[in-house]
């Protein structure tokens, strides 16, 4: 059945799937939702700007166009997309290397990064790659957030202490220049500082939704406009531009998009993983909707597009914003469209307000929301647990802090891909025994007592064979006809666990087969699969083993073999309870 026009609207656009059965209900949660995610942008929109090397209004303008177009093409219901502070820094160390000469060429590096990460993400949801990310593994995504959580707080020490350090993304030069220069602590700001971290980490323990980073932002912007505190050195926002974002453009030169595209890459990757990753937790709590990575790929780029021509820098759905939508009680993307609107007011009749705004506060914001964002407990966990997924974590952690971010998680995902191959290289083999007096036949490594016979080699491989292991299955196979004293003249192949033979594994499945006859071993198949056996067909591997050498179990092999024995005719075999009939 071909699926209708308005069907395939709705899996491209996901609003016209909610929107017309929307109910009153529904308003109260997403108003809260709402109003209190807007809130909160207002000064993490501006931090996270100013993390990213831009001025503090392109924060907010991040959370306009691209949260409707979010909310369009979106599936997640809870998810609230905007400025998060590991984009910022990725946006930060990505256009460092390209040296803009000024704040205005600055601006169009962010908006042609902004367009190539839509671009990459939009192209990846149409093709349907959103399994890409899991080349990600949860060691590299841990390593790597916790090393750029800590990058990330190092760089807002310049803000938080007003001291001059450089840009940098590399930890040793980092503590270098913060030693140097630590003496020239301007304690007025610092004072500030600690003030907003102090108001924006615990205000929350007074009630969940106490909008504690905007408590923060009118506290700081008090103490300044009352005590005249930049006449004492306090460095402020300045003047911050009214009115809503005009249309903008990103570059489509050739040799700026080449330079960018590794930085726009990562963030495409990283953004969705963590957008992903927060969305299904949520979703995992309603499951009133389905939840599509495709399509949130889709949505995603269609809100960095909108990002690169309202001015604004990449943005992907953040950790701690969703959750406090979610516990404010978003039912429906709804809360996103209100909250937009809210930055919109705020960009039209408020950012005067801002002009007060000291800079060690939006410090203070980035400083809390990253500092969640560093894990203890996983590392220790798996140590205890898994040494090689420990050893790629730890190894991801310190190349991201010494090497820089881009080189972190390349590294990561090189580290991921490398595992993989390792272990596919390294299917778990298995010797059979027969658990005695019954037809059953077990591991001999993981079953004691099992009946073994000198001149029969049983063996089980779990898992395909093909190009990447066959040269690992074959030594196992020699050594364990090496440790049988070479008494070996029967190998019995248990096949019920392989899913799949490619050709270089049907070729050398051939050679072993030819080779061990002529030294006079012969060979015998079990339990094959039918997929499995449209290969060795398709590849007359079956024709090679020979029909009267294919048994439906292990028992009717081994019997066949006894009985062979003992008509000292291991040639001939019973022609019974074959699988040659069967597909």
């Amino acid at each position: 059945m071909k699926n209708t026009f308005p069907e395939i609207a709705k899996r491209y656009l996901p609003i016209l799937d909610w929107l017309p059965k929307y109910q009153k209900t529904d308003l109260q949660g997403d108003l809260t939702a709402g109003l209190t995610v807007g809130i909160m942008l207002i000064p993490q929109g501006m931090a996270y700007a100013m993390l990213a090397g831009l001025e503090p209004i392109h924060g907010l303008y991040a959370v306009t166009v691209p949260l409707l177009l979010y909310a369009i093409f979106g599936t997640s219901r809870q998810l609230a997309v905007g400025p998060v502070a590991m984009v910022s820094l990725l946006t930060a160390a990505g256009i460092a290397t390209l040296n803009a000469s000024s704040p205005e060429q600055y601006l169009i590096y962010a908006l042609t990064l902004a367009f190539l990460v839509g671009l990459i993400q939009f192209g990846m949801g149409v093709l349907k790659l959103g399994f890409v990310v899991n080349f990600l593994s949860h060691p590299v995504i841990n390593g790597f957030t916790s090393a750029a959580a800590i990058i990330i707080g190092l760089s807002q020490i310049k803000h938080l202490f007003r001291i001059n350090l450089p840009n940098s993304e590399h930890i040793q030069e980092m503590a270098v220049a913060i030693f140097q220069n630590i003496g020239d602590i301007h304690w007025i700001t610092f004072g500030i500082g600690v003030i907003g971290i102090i108001i924006i980490k615990y205000g929350k323990k007074i009630h969940k939704s106490f909008p504690a980073p905007l408590v923060a932002v009118i506290v700081g912007i008090a103490l300044v406009s009352g005590f005249d505190l930049t006449g004492q050195g306090v460095k402020i926002v300045g003047d911050v531009p009214s009115g809503l974002p005009s249309f903008s453009s990103p570059s489509f030169d050739l040799a700026t998009w080449k330079t960018l595209f590794p930085i726009a890459l990562t963030i495409s990757l990283v953004g969705f993983a963590e957008s992903f990753a927060v969305a299904k937790t949520i979703h995992a709590k309603h499951k009133n909707y389905k939840l599509d990575s495709n399509q949130e790929l889709i949505g995603l780029g269609m809100a960095n597009f909108g990002a690169a021509f309202f001015k604004g820098y990449p943005v992907t759905g953040g950790f701690s914003r969703t959750a406090v939508n979610n516990d404010a009680g978003a039912k429906t993307t709804m809360a996103s469209i209100i909250s937009a609107i809210l930055i919109v007011l705020t960009l039209l009749f408020f950012t005067g307000l801002f002009y007060n705004l000291p800079s060690a506060i939006l410090a203070a914001v980035v400083l809390v929301a990253v500092s969640g964002l560093i894990d203890f407990k996983e590392p220790v966990h798996l140590w205890h647990k898994d040494k090689a997924d420990f050893s790629m974590l730890i190894a991801t952690f310190i190349i991201t802090l010494t090497l820089g971010i881009e080189t972190g998680i390349i590294s990561g995902m090189v580290l991921s891909l490398l595992v993989v191959i390792y272990r596919a290289s390294r299917p778990h083999m298995a010797q059979l025994g027969r658990v005695p007096g019954t037809n059953i036949f077990r591991n001999i490594n993981r079953f004691q007592n099992l009946e073994i016979k000198d001149h029969l080699l049983m063996v089980r491989i779990d898992g395909p064979i093909y190009f990447a292991n066959v040269e690992f299955i074959k030594e196992k196979l020699e050594k364990w006809i090496i440790d049988k004293n070479e008494k070996v003249n029967m190998i019995v192949f248990n096949m019920e666990s392989v899913t799949n033979i490619d050709s270089t594994g049907a070729h050398e499945l051939n050679e072993w087969i030819l080779s061990w006859r002529k030294s006079g071993i012969d060979v015998c198949m079990t339990s094959i699969k039918g997929p499995v056996r449209d290969v060795l067909n398709r590849w007359a591997i079956l024709e090679c083993v020979g029909a009267d050498h294919i048994f439906l179990d292990d028992s009717t092999a081994v019997s066949s073999f006894d009985q062979a024995i003992d008509e000292e005719l291991l040639e001939k075999y019973s022609p019974y309870a074959t699988q040659t009939n069967f597909k």
